[in-house]
């Protein structure tokens, strides 16, 4: 899968990515999440307009990118029924 990414400077000339491609399939940045460092690459976690989550690794030997992760919006969603509460150990005298 080829990936091609646009950068810009954001707050503090922090590199942001604007957007990117994948399979010339152009998705426009939303939100830069986070990024963090690892050895020899540079990750990036974004949000797409839709609300999709995607890691993008850079890699800096070889000057390319990968997409690592996408998440779907719609697999994100949780329904409001789903939630539970949870008990550990036992309560005496209850």
């Amino acid at each position: 899968m080829e990936v091609c990414v646009e950068i810009c400077a954001g707050p503090g000339s922090v590199e942001m990515i604007r957007r990117f491609h994948l399979d010339g399939r152009k998705i426009e940045v939303s939100d830069n999440l986070d990024q963090w460092h690892g050895a020899d690459y540079r990750y990036f976690k974004v949000k797409d307009e839709d609300d999709n989550v995607y890691i993008l690794r850079f890699d800096e030997s070889e000057e390319g990118w990968d997409l690592i992760i996408f998440q779907s919006a719609k697999s994100q969603a949780t329904p409001s029924h789903a939630h539970a509460h949870l008990r550990y150990g036992s309560e005496e005298g209850h």
